[in-house]
């Protein structure tokens, strides 16, 4: 589990004195340097490393990085806000040793997600995990609601071009055994490092664009899945790096393809009973349940703003496509935006969850759980009803029939989604004014990015930069 309190200069009572001892521990196995991890709010996973043998002075005092990397566009340049994307600054990156954990796709190297505090002691208000335990933690306090949360991850496997194009490593079919042969050995070693990292993987296997491979890890507490999340990724690039392949986690690696997602599963619980199964609602659920997928339903046009954050996001979110576009709800129903899974017969008080489907991984996961948990929160906190249930493709639903069960598509540009996020006032608050105004800055300045670009173009300027 991950830690849910916030670093403090010096150090936590014994945190200090437990980061030696993991130092040794880790010199003893072969490490020599550890990855500290954060991810900005394009989503792109950024990094700082240290020797082993500083991990003690990162637990105490942190590591230097600037406040400059909330307002880094997905190509490196640079957005301002009032308060952010200046020169000026600095943070310490502190890491959560609960996390750290030996890359044994990087041998030598070991990885630790981080919390960003100011020089003065204080959490940073533009750090994404910090706004994320945050939420979690109110949860838990004004409700006694806990979660528990993974996060899908697609990617598409090629082969290095010197122009960087596309080309498949692999050319069997659509979830096919040929497919699985084909990647065999790749994909037995990038299992059995994720088991030496301790990531119980439910399943893994080829997907249905060329070169599409899913891997669906188990669920934990919102953020220590959103920091599996990452650790997944890069364990995947690393183990694919060693058997001479490129990987891209982009939302649409070329135009005119199925893109890659990164859903969302989430439940809520209350002393240990899962709300989404045994209730007296639909399909189990229970009130609470129920409203808070409401309250998802509700807010998803802004939160596509958070979740599907690229212009190369929309060139995934198409109709008839699997990508959950409309905001419609059903039971497996995987057109939907929100699919209602109740499990199996017998394992439903385990299993039965909420999939939020406009996803992918250009979102930063940490941004993405949190806007995701604090909109069923508002739909739980004004008892939100959910509307008819959608069957089938909500794509071809009567246009009247559609606009009395609320069915509407969602956001089909990155700026019809900006201008949502901007009116929504519950995730503006949720992420305070700071993270808000990173948010809409940097997806303006990716809108700017690519003015004038048609859709194979965008897709080839994010193609290796996810």
């Amino acid at each position: 589990m991950a830690t849910l309190v916030d670093p403090v200069p010096g150090g936590r009572p014994g945190e200090v004195e437990r980061a030696g001892a993991l130092a040794a521990e880790l010199a003893e196995h072969g490490v020599h340097g550890i990855v500290l991890s954060s991810v900005d709010t394009a989503g792109i996973s950024r990094v700082k490393a240290v020797p082993v043998a500083k991990l003690s002075a990162a637990a105490a005092w942190g590591v230097g990085m600037s406040p400059v990397f909330d307002t880094f566009l997905s190509d490196d340049s640079v957005v301002t806000t009032d308060v952010l994307g200046s020169p000026d600054g600095d943070l310490r990156l502190y890491p959560d040793l609960d996390e750290l954990t030996v890359l044994a796709g990087q041998p030598g190297w070991a990885w630790a997600p981080v919390d960003r505090i100011t020089q003065d002691g204080e959490p940073h208000p533009g750090c994404t995990r910090t706004f994320l335990r945050r939420v979690v933690t109110g949860a838990e306090r004004r409700h006694r609601i806990t979660f528990k949360a993974a996060v899908e991850i697609e990617w598409t496997v090629g082969r290095d071009t010197p122009d960087g194009s596309f080309e498949p490593a692999v050319a069997g079919p659509a979830y096919g055994a040929v497919r699985q042969v084909e990647l065999s050995d790749c994909t037995a070693d990038l299992l059995a490092a994720l088991a030496a990292q301790g990531v119980d993987v439910d399943q893994i296997h080829p997907e249905y664009a060329p070169g599409q491979f899913e891997i669906s890890v188990g669920a934990l507490d919102p953020v220590a899945a959103a920091d599996r999340s990452v650790l997944v990724r890069q364990t995947v690039r690393a183990v694919a790096r060693r058997h001479g392949l490129r990987v891209s986690f982009a939302p649409a690696v070329v135009a005119d393809s199925v893109g890659n997602g990164g859903h969302l599963h989430l439940s809520a619980w209350r002393d240990g009973t899962n709300l989404h199964s045994g209730g007296t609602g639909r399909y189990g659920m229970t009130p609470e349940a129920e409203s808070f997928a409401a309250g998802v339903l509700a807010h998803l046009p802004a939160l596509t703003a958070v979740t599907a954050p690229s212009p190369a996001s929309r060139l995934r979110m198409r109709p008839s496509r699997w990508a959950g576009v409309f905001t419609a709800w059903g039971r497996e129903t995987r057109e939907a935006a929100l699919r209602v899974v109740t499990g199996t017969l017998g394992e439903r008080d385990r299993a039965a969850n909420l999939e939020v489907k406009p996803v992918d991984l250009a979102a930063n996961p940490y941004l993405a759980l949190g806007c995701v948990i604090a909109a069923g929160l508002d739909g739980v906190e004004s008892a939100a009803r959910l509307p008819e249930e959608t069957t089938g493709d909500p794509a071809h639903l009567d246009p009247a029939v559609a606009d009395a069960r609320g069915v509407r598509r969602l956001p089909a540009s990155l700026a019809e989604a900006v201008s949502a996020f901007r009116a929504d006032g519950v995730l503006r608050d949720a992420l305070g004014p700071v993270l808000a105004d990173a948010v809409t800055a940097v997806r303006e300045g990716e809108i700017a990015a690519v003015g004038g670009l048609d859709d194979a173009q965008v897709a080839a300027a994010y193609r290796w930069r996810y």
